[in-house]
């Protein structure tokens, strides 16, 4: 009998062993989710005069810049001022390179100050992590563009002609550009390549995209050119949703960007699912 409970004991304890690694949260684990996208938000509204004020300086830098230099001697741009054309792009250009910086450079520093498995070891999926990391560049490009935008109604008298396009295409702007930043901050190993991710990559697709001019004015070539960049589709698809125009249908825009967001959403996912460059 002893030799029995003894066994069965051992069983016992050898079962609770197996059960360690197992997920006890259903098909979605809320719990951790939730940790990981408020720890996401926190990283940037602890330090929001970087995250949040400086952009507003930023963009309202750009729009003073460009409407005292060129302004003046510029027509309108799709029956309105430069200045009003000007908008959307600075808004849109100002969400997305916000909402890139706030994933890539929370990985990067996880890896740089060695803490990464701490995201790594808690029962989190793959798609739990791409979401929760998401979650905090979304909320961040959101943040900066509602500040962007009511200064930009209050100063410019910016109206929005479309407001549920606009919502759509800044919100799905930030998490394609989320996404981007996720893949590029598991690429990177050290601040230096993200910066230079940043500066060869993100910035270019930026500013070659129409956020300054309409493709309708380039060379054919050109103009093809910036129709394969989803982040033309994110300009003009703002601009729609605060002038009423824009260079290609908004409904073609829609259908790039989510399709460009599935694409790296999964390769994010298929990365953080096996720790590709991030598992020692």
């Amino acid at each position: 009998m002893a030799a029995e409970q003894t066994n069965m004991g051992m069983k016992m304890d050898m079962a609770g062993f197996r059960d360690i690694g197992a997920r006890r949260f259903g098909r979605v684990n809320w719990l951790g989710l939730g940790a990981l996208a408020k720890r996401e938000v926190m990283r940037f509204l602890v330090v929001w005069t970087q995250t949040l004020a400086a952009p507003l300086v930023t963009a309202g830098l750009f729009l003073a810049v460009f409407t005292l230099a060129i302004g003046p001697m510029r027509g309108e741009v799709m029956g309105v001022s430069f200045v009003t054309f000007l908008a959307p792009g600075i808004l849109m250009m100002t969400i997305i390179q916000n909402a890139f910086a706030n994933t890539s450079s929370s990985i990067v520093i996880s890896k740089v100050q060695g803490n990464i498995v701490d995201t790594l070891m808690p029962p989190l999926s793959g798609g739990e992590l791409v979401l929760g990391y998401m979650a905090g560049g979304v909320a961040r490009g959101l943040m900066v563009g509602v500040v962007i935008l009511a200064a930009e109604a209050l100063v410019l008298g910016q109206g929005v002609a479309h407001s549920v396009w606009l919502l759509v295409f800044v919100t799905l702007g930030a998490a394609l550009l989320s996404a981007i930043g996720i893949a590029a901050g598991i690429l990177s190993n050290k601040f230096d390549q993200i910066a230079a991710i940043t500066n060869f990559i993100v910035v270019p697709l930026s500013f070659l995209s129409g956020t300054f001019y309409s493709i309708s004015a380039l060379p054919p070539f050109m103009a093809a050119l910036s129709r394969v960049n989803p982040v033309f589709y994110l300009i003009d698809g703002a601009r729609y949703g605060m002038i009423g125009q824009s260079d290609a249908s908004p409904w073609l825009g829609l259908a790039v960007v989510l399709a460009a967001l599935v694409a790296v959403s999964a390769l994010c996912w298929h990365w953080l699912r096996t720790g590709y460059r991030l598992k020692p």
